[in-house]
């Protein structure tokens, strides 16, 4: 039979699908320009699509398991996602 793919899950993906292109296009627009200059300024512009990806992949992801987690264990998870902007600062 047809396995139906969860609206959390299905919602994860397709964000980290976008990403990807977005990332793709980015490559794209450095070669294009060829100038060192105007790659790193699109490489500095996608320090931004990284962590809020990051953020809302999680949530999705949290709003999909809220019922089958306790509230202390979506703390953690909150703390282990802060951690790993604090170990990422530069």
């Amino acid at each position: 039979m047809f396995n139906l793919i969860e609206k959390a899950v299905l919602g994860m993906a397709s964000l980290r699908i976008l990403s990807g292109f977005i990332e793709i296009f980015a490559a794209y627009l450095m070669i294009r320009f060829n100038t060192i200059e105007k790659a790193l300024m699109v490489n500095s512009s996608l320090a931004i699509v990284g962590p809020v990806i990051l953020i809302l992949t999680t949530t999705i992801g949290l709003f999909g398991i809220i019922e089958d987690i306790s509230f202390v264990k979506i703390v953690w998870i909150f703390i282990g996602v802060c951690f790993i902007f604090i170990g990422v600062k530069s």
